[in-house]
């Protein structure tokens, strides 16, 4: 018997777009809700896509009415720390609001699995750098909070005879898909790998190392980097799970080991045989010394066998695209 079609919300987006390509792969039946604001048309690869936002409740009724979904894989949200400090409130009605939403809509309309797009951020500032699923959850930030805010949902509805649902805690999430069909493309991004590869291909003036004098080995923080691809498939891990009857959980998604500012800027340097112009700034408020996933159990629980799991890989084919963003090609998408 054929699965019912999956709704990917924010499938345009940078991890929701290799979500979407591996589950066409997979021939699964795809729906993806995507208001472009930061997504990319161009990046849903399988499918159809709906433009819209995810806060939308006609919108949602009507995908959910025409369509036979039984899972949601929700990717929609903003992203970026310092703009939910700056503007907690976007974040809380985007990320929190918008989700409530999409759960009632799912949840009337029968969905029965949902994969929810979280993150290490719930851990605010764990205790020795190393957080496993038990840790205390904390955040220091409105991003964090407005994530964990969603998690205590769906907790809370599966609890009372909704969905059941697997939510992934993302730590630093990095590289691109291999073949270059799709890549990282987020405006204005944050996370270190793009932002190195974007000064290597002269995008950027530089990069800066914010600490340089943290208890860790080169004096810089560490962070549990994870390849896309390894995660995006961890997602489809998660809805196998699910559609097997699989209980409500939570897992991080991360390595277990990490890599240094430096680590990953010489990383950078060896892979476009040039040096960056890097920049040594004073801490950041709110940055850990370092934050690595305690990652036994979504192996032990999903069967998630990662393939990926090597910087220069990581590295490589983030600058691949970085490159094809660079010379323009029309192959790529990218945002002036």
């Amino acid at each position: 018997m054929k699965n019912k079609k999956i709704l990917v919300t924010g499938g345009a987006g940078y991890i929701g777009s290799h979500v979407v390509r591996q589950l066409g792969a997979a021939n699964e039946s795809v729906i993806t809700l995507d208001n472009l604001s930061t997504g990319f048309e161009a990046a849903v690869t399988a499918g159809e896509l709906v433009i819209g936002d995810t806060g939308n409740a006609a919108l949602l009724e009507d995908i959910f009415t025409t369509h036979d979904i039984d899972t949601v894989m929700h990717f929609a949200a903003h992203t970026i720390v310092p703009e939910s400090v700056a503007d907690p409130l976007k974040y809380y009605r985007n990320n929190t609001a918008s989700s409530r939403t999409l759960l009632e809509a799912a949840t009337n309309n029968g969905v029965q699995n949902i994969v929810f797009s979280s993150t290490a951020a719930v851990y605010g500032i764990p205790e020795g750098g190393k957080a496993s699923e038990d840790s205390a959850t904390q955040p220091i930030n409105p991003y964090g909070t407005s994530k964990l805010m969603t998690e205590w949902m769906l907790r809370d509805l599966a609890a009372a005879g909704g969905p059941r649902y697997v939510a992934l805690r993302y730590f630093n999430v990095a590289g691109c898909e291999p073949t270059g069909s799709i890549g990282q493309s987020t405006p204005k991004a944050t996370l270190l790998v793009k932002v190195a590869c974007e000064a290597a291909t002269g995008r950027r003036p530089g990069v800066s190392i914010f600490g340089t004098d943290y208890p860790t080995p080169d004096g810089t923080g560490l962070r549990d980097y994870i390849h896309v691809q390894d995660l995006a498939s961890a997602h489809l891990d998660a809805l196998t799970y699910l559609r097997n009857g699989g209980d409500s959980t939570v897992l991080n998604c991360g390595y277990g080991h990490g890599y240094s500012v430096r680590e990953v800027l010489a990383a950078v340097e060896k892979a476009n045989e040039a040096e960056l112009n890097v920049m040594e700034q004073p801490r950041r408020a709110g940055d850990p010394p370092e934050l690595i996933a305690v990652a036994e159990r979504v192996r032990d629980v999903l069967g998630w066998s990662p393939q990926f799991d090597d910087l220069d890989t990581i590295v490589q084919t983030s600058l691949e695209w970085e490159r094809k963003i660079a010379a323009r090609d029309p192959t790529a998408y990218w945002a002036d």
